[in-house]
């Protein structure tokens, strides 16, 4: 009997090996946890297009970032007739469904986006997907749909960002937009609602929410315009909030150490260089040429308020109201720029209690912060790498050059002794996490860059901006 069991075990061990599986799993937008930290073996230093690749294939367009479940990879695209979630094998890149998404008409996005962006996220039973141009959608992992939330497409013309999370036995997704922001919880085996929380005074915004677990309790933490969030998962009531964050929240929380970091930047927060507005009386005395207390595009001087008109117009109709000059006169006005460390227990407003330190130099715009063997590690637009001690905040290196400029929408990532970053240039750092910057390899990709890259078992998956490689040691 026991030679029998010893022969099922060594089988067993044999195909788990040739279907290059593990329990290691990268389930959502930056992984385990939304940290960005990877299990195992590390992935070669060294590879790109002719090096070190296992696989790669050919894929529509898309930011999403690829999610990996045992010997599956989804994620989502777009041809410009159709938005899709697609399912690949992880042990060679062949596509083994995909299920297109009962879009009439797609969500406007900015230029460097589209309607492909949110990362999908999955339990290892269904996996759930968000098109801003459908709602929420759902599928067990053979793609065959569970349910559908069917959501009005944001108001905004950037397009969706924010990507769903799974809190338990939540499905949590953030809508802030220019007018109707919400908080939302489904349940993730059928679709219905849980709660919503409306939130009106937060405005378009494109991070993903954190799940923060510390001290026997648990919360969701989740980014906004001038804000950040803490709501308690089960009923979506508000337990705090930090005031002083970006005017539109592009880069997600990590956690670590016991604390919550977190980075924003935006024009017109940084000291020194703060964008203001007059009052509307003022400044329609002088620019409100009809005298019909409303403000047109053309009446607005050219410079960062006019290329935010679209901002301010929250109904669409062309003109500023002294109301919505004041809301975005307000959000100036608060916003602030920086990278920041929170501490755990706190309840209403915290911006002065629970604040540990704070940076304002060398701040990140999309790629979120990485939490990474006791530092923060950030990258400023124009490849300038930046490193904290995670507890204290103090300075290890700041603005240190990558030589590999260019803006970062990818968020790094990291495992072992190594950490990835992609520019949008598409070129690939291998950074050692140490006391000063040393970059082991700058590997050229020949492609853009948005999506941030997964890694499993020792295993690079990286989303250029026509292809999705697989890059190890065969």
């Amino acid at each position: 009997m026991r030679a029998i069991q010893s022969s099922i075990i060594a089988i067993a061990t044999l195909v788990a090996m040739a279907m290059n599986i593990s329990g290691a799993n990268w389930p959502q937008f930056r992984g385990p946890n939304g940290l960005s930290i990877g299990e195992g073996a590390e992935p070669p230093t060294h590879f790109g297009p002719e090096s070190n690749v296992l696989w790669s294939v050919d894929l529509p367009a898309g930011n999403s970032s690829p999610i990996v479940w045992s010997n599956r990879i989804f994620l989502t695209t777009y041809d410009k007739t159709k938005i899709e979630t697609l399912c690949l094998d992880r042990r060679d890149g062949k596509i083994l469904w995909r299920q297109t998404a009962p879009a009439t008409k797609f969500e406007s996005a900015h230029k460097l986006s589209g309607p492909a962006t949110p990362t999908p996220v999955t339990d290892g039973e269904r996996v759930i997907v968000y098109f801003g141009s459908v709602g929420l959608l759902a599928y067990d992992l053979d793609g065959r749909e569970q349910w559908r939330k069917p959501l009005n497409q944001p108001l905004v013309e950037f397009g969706s960002g924010s990507s769903p999370i799974i809190a338990g036995e939540l499905v949590i997704l953030i809508c802030d937009q220019d007018d109707g922001s919400f908080l939302l919880a489904l349940d993730k085996r059928t679709g219905k609602q849980v709660w919503r929380v409306e939130r009106p005074e937060f405005r378009r915004a494109f991070a993903t929410p954190l799940v923060w677990r510390h001290d026997d309790s648990e919360e969701l933490v989740v980014p906004g315009s001038v804000w950040l969030t803490s709501y308690r998962p089960k009923d979506g009531a508000e337990l705090w909030r930090y005031s002083g964050t970006s005017r539109v929240a592009t880069s997600s929380p990590v956690i670590g150490d016991g604390l919550l970091f977190n980075a924003c930047w935006n024009i017109g927060g940084d000291a020194g260089a703060k964008l203001t507005m007059p009052p509307f009386e003022e400044f329609a005395a002088e620019n409100d040429r009809n005298k019909d207390a409303k403000i047109s595009r053309e009446e607005v001087p050219a410079g960062p308020v006019r290329d935010r008109f679209t901002q301010m117009d929250i109904n669409r109709d062309g003109f500023v109201s002294p109301a919505e000059w004041q809301m975005m006169r307000e959000m100036f006005d608060k916003a602030e720029n920086a990278v920041i460390a929170i501490k755990p227990g706190g309840h209403g407003d915290i911006t002065k209690s629970h604040l540990v330190w704070k940076s304002t130099r060398s701040l990140p715009y999309v790629s979120s912060p990485l939490f990474f063997r006791g530092r923060v590690f950030t990258v400023k637009n124009g490849g300038l790498f930046s490193c904290y001690d995670a507890v204290t905040g103090s300075v290890v290196y700041q603005d240190e050059r990558l030589d590999a400029g260019g803006d970062y929408y990818s968020s790094a990532v990291a495992v072992g002794q190594k950490i990835f970053v992609a520019s949008q240039q598409g070129v690939m750092l291998v950074i050692v996490p140490g006391d000063e910057l040393k970059v082991l390899a700058r590997n050229r990709l020949g492609e853009p860059v948005m999506a941030t890259p997964a890694i499993v078992d020792g295993k690079l998956y990286v989303r250029t901006a026509t292809k999705l490689f697989a890059f190890g040691t065969k």
